[in-house]
């Protein structure tokens, strides 16, 4: 196990997530949300991901069906780490926040399509 450090730009919020394979589940969503963020994000399990500073300065963000729970620096503006809405036993994370790490450097990133399920969710309703 590893434990990667982490932080929005300006510094205010600071996490820390425990990786047990390495960036595991790397991936770009297509849902409107993420599509505009352009974040690489990878995922752990609830637990592991841990806010070491700055749990105050977080904003929450909900849109749509109010299941994902988007967590962004109220100070910078970078987002952090998502809760998220098809798998809510995780955290999605944003991969450019954590030390150490050019996501740029991490080669072709697949990209889910949470626009589809996002749309099915919403004519569900």
């Amino acid at each position: 196990m590893e434990v990667k450090k982490g932080s929005c730009h300006c510094g205010a919020v600071e996490f820390e997530v425990e990786l047990h394979s390495g960036l595991e589940k790397l991936r770009r969503c297509n849902c409107s949300l993420c599509r505009r963020k352009g974040a690489v994000m990878a995922s752990v399990l609830v637990e592991p991901l841990k806010v070491v500073k700055g749990e105050d300065k977080l904003t929450l963000y909900q849109w749509n069906t109010r299941q994902a729970k988007h967590y962004f620096c109220s100070v910078c503006g970078i987002y952090t780490h998502h809760q998220r809405r098809s798998m809510p036993t995780e955290f999605g994370f944003n991969v450019a926040c954590i030390e150490g790490i050019n996501p740029y450097e991490l080669g072709e990133i697949r990209i889910v399509d949470e626009a589809s399920q996002t749309l099915a969710a919403i004519r569900k309703e």
